[in-house]
């Protein structure tokens, strides 16, 4: 065995390992504002050119849609989540649906309650980023609002009042435990 290769083979294997990981991790951990009982962890995860969006949110009105948003300020300081400002919009897109092609950087699929109160979410994201550039969400705030966007009205999708409110901040520890994505783990593909 030519031992000179050893460096190489495993500068090879390190390489190959590097980039099957992820890259930067944010998390927003949500707290109901005045009068509400929405709460729950949402985990943002870059992958290459796209950002997996995973979260469980709790205390929403059973069997119901909630518009979910990214909003331009990360600040929950007011009762009433009013304090994050609107959707968070750096390309100067129309508000629309997650699935088009122009809509708000800060525009997300709709949460889906059980009948229990609870949405399980996993999904992709090509429009957000995170820990750099124009579309980075870090230090940005994240809304679950009462009402389904209807993906039409400009600029809010008319998703009524807001129900929780986070800053969405990077998790430079990556110590908390990824959320389990996987189709029997219960999540909801969006």
């Amino acid at each position: 065995m030519d031992y000179r290769l050893a460096p190489l083979a495993a500068a090879l294997v390190l390489s190959a390992c590097a980039s099957k990981m992820s890259g930067p991790r944010a998390v927003a951990q949500l707290q109901s504002t005045t009068g509400n009982t929405a709460a729950g962890i949402v985990s943002f995860t870059q992958s290459g050119d796209k950002v997996l969006v995973s979260g469980e949110i709790r205390g929403l009105k059973p069997n119901a849609e909630h518009g979910f948003h990214v909003h331009e300020k990360g600040d929950c300081s007011s009762g009433d989540g009013m304090s994050a400002g609107g959707h968070f919009n750096p390309t100067g897109q129309p508000h629309g649906s997650h699935s088009d092609m122009a809509h708000h950087t800060g525009d997300l699929p709709s949460l889906k309650a059980d009948a229990a109160g609870v949405a399980k979410f996993s999904f992709e994201s090509r429009t957000l980023s995170v820990g750099g550039g124009a579309t980075d969400i870090v230090g940005k705030g994240l809304i679950v609002h009462r009402d389904p966007d209807d993906y039409k009205t400009q600029p809010t999708g008319n998703s009524g009042p807001r129900l929780a409110c986070a800053v969405i901040k990077l998790d430079s520890s990556r110590s908390l435990a990824l959320l389990d994505s996987s189709p029997s783990g219960g999540m909801q593909r969006l």
